[in-house]
């Protein structure tokens, strides 16, 4: 039986257009704590410095009252996202764009406008799904420095006893890999870093009992930003000018998990993507060099 009326999608669907504008500047600190994080021996930031692709997530983070936030450890449902009553959210993925010539920089002075640009409801195998589609500008005192579209859906509960989706394996033409093991103080300082509650990123007995997941489950974000350092270990002098980013399936702490990457045949694209211990997809990217 459907959860949400055509009423409810009606009143989802005028969120589309509202608008936020958040402020912050581009500090040291949060930069040294995700190169220590990331297990990067990095020289320490300095004014002027470019900040990493994808370590804008650093900034213009959520700073909601305790008592605002939700049993899931979210922000409860409304204000600038519509109040989506399916209970389990997540980050699906997302599109990237860097502006030449005009990086994010150390000391930057930073202005982000974010703008709801559709709310769409579907019914899938699993039940009623939402997707939430957010774009948004981050500018410098020079201009625009980068734009994102970020994919949000949200899911109904599992259902006692439901299968999960088909798995898809991942590919094996791999040219540079890393194994990582997603330990309870990696996902705990990866929360603390994007000041993010969500409970199913580091309260096991919530996630498991409550959420129905096997495990703690590692941050979409966290992933796709290993996604981006595996490249940038690989080639090191290199700049992305895109990225973009898809959520496969769900991993989680219970086992170790690797990053791939391979070029592609005009030698500015590369594939990425993250694999499991069982060797399914779990991520799948595409970046493009400067």
């Amino acid at each position: 039986m459907a959860m949400l009326t055509p009423d409810d999608i009606a009143a989802l669907q005028a969120w589309q257009g509202r608008s936020e504008t958040l402020h912050d500047d581009i500090t040291a600190a949060p930069v040294r704590a995700l190169s220590a994080t990331l297990d990067r021996d990095d020289a320490a930031p300095a004014a002027g410095t470019r900040l990493p692709e994808l370590w804008h997530w650093l900034y213009f983070l959520p700073h909601h009252r305790q008592s605002e936030i939700g049993a899931d450890g979210h922000a409860k449902r409304g204000g600038f996202l519509p109040p989506v009553p399916l209970p389990r959210r997540m980050w699906a993925g997302g599109r990237l764009q860097w502006e030449a010539g005009n990086p994010l920089r150390m000391g930057d002075a930073t202005r982000r406008v974010s703008t709801i640009a559709s709310v769409t409801h579907k019914t899938g195998r699993s039940g009623e799904l939402v997707f939430v589609l957010v774009r948004h500008a981050v500018h410098n005192a020079r201009g625009l420095a980068l734009t994102e579209e970020h994919d949000i859906v949200y899911r109904a509960a599992a259902a006692p006893g439901e299968a999960a989706p088909a798995p898809t394996p991942a590919p094996t033409d791999a040219t540079f890999s890393r194994t990582l093991v997603p330990d309870d103080v990696l996902l705990f300082r990866y929360s603390a870093l994007t000041f993010n509650g969500h409970r199913i990123h580091y309260d096991r007995r919530y996630v498991t009992e409550v959420e129905g997941y096997p495990g703690l489950i590692v941050h979409g974000p966290l992933i796709a930003t290993l996604l981006v350092d595996l490249l940038r270990r690989e080639r090191p002098d290199a700049t992305l000018s895109r990225f973009e980013f898809r959520a496969v399936r769900p991993t989680f702490d219970i086992a170790p998990f690797r990053v791939h990457g391979r070029p592609d045949a005009d030698g500015r694209r590369f594939s990425l993507w993250g694999e499991d211990a069982d060797g399914w997809l779990t991520m799948q990217a595409t970046a493009t060099l400067a």
